[in-house]
């Protein structure tokens, strides 16, 4: 199993709402940096993905708030799949968002598809990419296949 993908992410002054912690918002965008970046750094690069004619939506995306985040707190986060159907049509990621190496300050799920970029409906992806996509994604303890709806 591939270790859940952590990096540290520096809370910035622009970061911070009138009360002195981050804004709820970049929570989101915290989590949507690593998933790109990682994937980018996999070849999933945006590039790539025109050339297959697909790209990535969301259909939901969750965060329940922990633990406040303040300026020079020291954040991590950690990305992983917790969920996929087998030809990588539908996915769900989960993120962990740690203040300070340990405590977790807020917990991210997303819930996400693929869509064909002429169609514009939703796809799988290639065979061979949605085999690469789970060879080098990390997922989760409690990863689970997910079976389409009849």
């Amino acid at each position: 199993m591939i270790k859940p993908f952590r990096i540290a992410i520096e809370v910035r002054w622009a970061d911070l709402d009138p009360n002195f912690h981050m804004l709820h918002s970049k929570y989101y965008d915290f989590a949507a940096h690593i998933r790109t970046r990682y994937l980018v750094e996999h070849g999933f690069t945006p590039e790539a993905m025109r050339k297959l004619g697909v790209g990535p939506i969301l259909f939901r995306e969750e965060c329940v708030f922990r633990r406040e985040l303040l300026f020079q707190d020291k954040v991590e986060i950690d990305f992983c799949l917790t969920a996929a159907r087998r030809d990588m049509s539908r996915f769900s990621f989960r993120h962990h968002i740690y203040k300070n190496a340990d405590t977790v300050a807020a917990v991210i799920n997303v819930d996400g598809a693929w869509i064909d970029l002429v169609k514009r409906k939703l796809t799988g992806l290639p065979s061979e990419v949605s085999q690469k996509f789970l060879d080098v994604v990390p997922k989760s303890e409690d990863f689970i296949w997910q079976e389409p709806e009849s």
